[in-house]
């Protein structure tokens, strides 16, 4: 694989560069959040081009928009336009928005005749089927408006689209400055972690994280697991509750789960809650005791990842376990990662700012589940194999 940071001795003046990013935000994101994270990271890549004169066509989807009706409504819930304004505020310079109402020919031309430094924002790959059906044909016109391709939406690189895996093939791609510091912080991770690594897993859905939770708790190379213990709340511990045929009311798990649970519960790597949170029958949160007990294990681990909160966050009442676990991963001198959008809504400001290379917030949620889980990633493997 080829990195964006070994160009940085190269002149890239007018060169036109196709950017993917990640900017699937709503708008209630973009209300809440003073910078998303999403956005706040793909900067150090737009600056890195924009400082070697390149052009930068930024690419990115946003939503699932769906062919209704009301075709007006879809334009405006998923519109990239609103990330013109966000952008050249953040960059101090002027973004200029592509709608696709031109022909490829068109927008070609506008770009080329640009002058160098100039910032284009492409409207939502999404509004065309040819995007999710990876379609060559598509990912040739996309690839026909530049000369070299950055993947830096690592959050996206588990969907096999045409901005993803098609136009790698026709261009000579890098992974950006994001993509490049996700594989080598989750890399750490994967490959001879300091011990004690500990995995903290919750959210609603188990299935999400069976990957992960085999992958960690299977030997390598003859040798023992890498994991030392798997710490569980939310919807996950409440489907291991449910395969130990343990009372969970109307709690929220996922039955079809049960057989995959029993079968992971005779490791006793698996910490379960020891009391939880209750309310109207259904389990929101760990308990008190469960919270000290995760915080003293904590405080020992050398490595940790967490992905999912451990109850209902949308409650401050339920929210109580999810930031006791930041808190104590925030304290904790462990090399950390942080991923999945609710647990990053969770985190304390403090989070974000500088702690050396010991804590990390990836801005993936289900790729970094299926990194971790050891499975290949279409967008990477498409840098490994590109031109």
């Amino acid at each position: 694989m080829k990195y964006l940071s070994s160009l940085k001795n190269k002149n890239l003046s007018n060169q036109i560069c196709l950017l993917r990013v990640d900017f699937n935000l709503t708008d209630d994101d973009l209300r809440k959040q003073k910078i998303p994270l999403r956005i706040k990271s793909a900067l150090p890549t737009i600056k890195f081009l924009l400082g070697k004169g390149a052009k930068v066509v930024i690419l990115s989807h946003r939503g699932r928009p769906k062919e209704t009706s009301d075709k007006r409504q879809v334009t405006r819930v998923y519109t990239l336009k609103p990330f013109v304004k966000i952008l050249s505020k953040l960059l101090k310079k002027s973004v200029q928005f592509i709608d696709f109402k031109k022909d490829f020919k068109t927008i070609k031309t506008i770009i080329k005749i640009s002058p160098r430094g100039t910032i284009f924002l492409l409207e939502n790959l999404r509004f065309f089927p040819g995007e999710d059906k990876n379609d060559q044909k598509f990912a040739r016109k996309l690839a026909s408006l530049g000369k070299f391709y950055i993947n830096d939406a690592f959050a996206f690189s588990h969907r096999p689209t045409a901005s993803m895996v098609g136009i790698p093939k026709f261009l000579a791609s890098y992974a950006g400055l994001l993509l490049e510091k996700e594989i080598k912080n989750l890399s750490k991770v994967m490959q001879k972690p300091k011990r004690p690594l500990v995995i903290i897993l919750g959210g609603a859905k188990i299935s999400d994280k069976i990957g992960v939770i085999k992958n960690f708790l299977k030997n390598v190379n003859g040798h023992k697991s890498r994991v030392n213990c798997i710490l569980t709340g939310g919807g996950v511990a409440n489907t291991f509750f449910a395969a130990q045929r343990l009372p969970i009311g109307k709690s929220l798990y996922e039955k079809q789960m049960i057989p995959t649970a029993k079968l992971l519960l005779r490791s006793r790597k698996i910490i379960l809650p020891i009391d939880s949170a209750i309310q109207g029958k259904k389990i929101l949160d760990i308990g008190p005791k469960t919270i000290k007990r995760y915080v003293e294990i904590i405080k020992k681990a050398r490595t940790i990842v967490w992905n999912g909160p451990m109850g209902y966050i949308e409650s401050p009442k339920f929210a109580r376990g999810s930031k006791a676990i930041s808190q104590a991963i925030l304290k904790s001198q462990a090399f950390s990662v942080i991923g999945g959008g609710e647990t990053i809504s969770i985190l304390p400001a403090a989070c974000f700012k500088p702690h050396a290379s010991r804590l990390f917030v990836s801005t993936a949620g289900g790729a970094m589940l299926e990194y971790l889980a050891g499975k290949k990633l279409p967008g990477i493997e498409a840098l490994n194999t590109s031109l």
